[in-house]
């Protein structure tokens, strides 16, 4: 896991638009879903990249079998 930590403010930077990375945070990791064609322009079934979606995966068809092919690029610290 990368060394990078960010604040949930600091996450809201990165809500994949206007030339932002997308990257949301799941149980305390910070993913980079840009390269994820279903969250272009930050936005994915009603969930907005840049925040902490731990709650809102848990609703998801595909639960947490995709976080492992995702890039992490840090972890949220609260």
């Amino acid at each position: 896991m990368s060394d990078q930590t960010f604040t949930l403010d600091e996450l809201k930077k990165y809500n994949g638009q206007n030339g932002q990375p997308a990257y949301v945070a799941i149980d305390g990791v910070v993913y980079n879903l840009s390269a994820v064609p279903q969250w272009a322009g930050g936005k994915h079934h009603g969930n907005v990249a840049g925040q902490d979606l731990s709650k809102a995966i848990l609703n998801s068809p595909h639960l947490k079998r995709v976080l492992p092919k995702l890039p992490v690029v840090g972890k949220l610290i609260v």
